[in-house]
């Protein structure tokens, strides 16, 4: 099914449906971005899926569809120093081994971009998938275009946690809550879920 849709319909439904009447630049730019991924490289396939992209983008980001360091930090060393805080305070239980300190080449894997990337190996496998050398310059996670590419190819390819969308919205189910299982669990997952189908009403095909 195409996903060649009317763009104004999408900004002026999602505006008042998730953006609370108002969009940024920024959050024009993020989602534009995306959708000009799609349409160059997946028109054809299911739009489902793109509405489950841009809803992840959406929680990942903090609703700016724009790369982000983990924690909403301005640097990294901002983006270090609360987590530390959090995790010595016991906030980040589930975190057996701290991955956002810096390692021996003095590089920190924290979280990245419009999908929070971490930890080296996802780094080095997300390198292949962009043609960038991310673990050389991490940092590069954070430019829009990498950070589409990540987004994108990562949910599309079970990058992050070898669930893809293909396996939870497909012809015979739909399945918008175990859809997260793609990026981070079951984590906020109806949320999500209710994201999704908000981004999905506004994808309709160009008349």
């Amino acid at each position: 099914m195409t996903v060649a849709f009317d763009r104004q319909f999408f900004f002026d439904t999602v505006q008042l449906s998730l953006f609370k009447g108002s969009l940024s630049p920024g959050q024009v730019e993020g989602m534009n971005a995306i959708i000009d991924y799609w349409d160059a490289n997946l028109a054809t396939a299911d739009r489902r899926w793109l509405a489950y992209i841009l809803a992840t983008a959406f929680h990942e980001t903090a609703y700016t569809m724009q790369p982000v360091r983990e924690t909403l930090a301005t640097s990294d060393s901002r983006a270090v120093e609360i987590l530390e805080t959090a995790f010595a305070t016991g906030r980040l239980s589930w975190v057996k081994s701290p991955y956002w300190r810096a390692d021996e080449d003095g590089k920190c894997w924290l979280g990245r971009g419009l999908v929070q990337l971490t930890h080296r190996r996802n780094y080095e496998a997300m390198s292949e998938i962009t043609g960038i050398d991310l673990v050389a310059q991490p940092e590069r996670a954070m430019e829009m275009a990498p950070a589409v590419t990540i987004l994108i190819e990562g949910m599309l390819r079970g990058s992050f946690t070898s669930h893809r969308l293909c396996d939870h919205l497909n012809d015979e189910k739909e399945d918008w809550v175990n859809a997260r299982r793609i990026v981070n669990g079951t984590d906020r997952a109806e949320k999500l879920a209710e994201y999704g189908r908000t981004f999905l009403a506004a994808i309709r095909p160009r008349a």
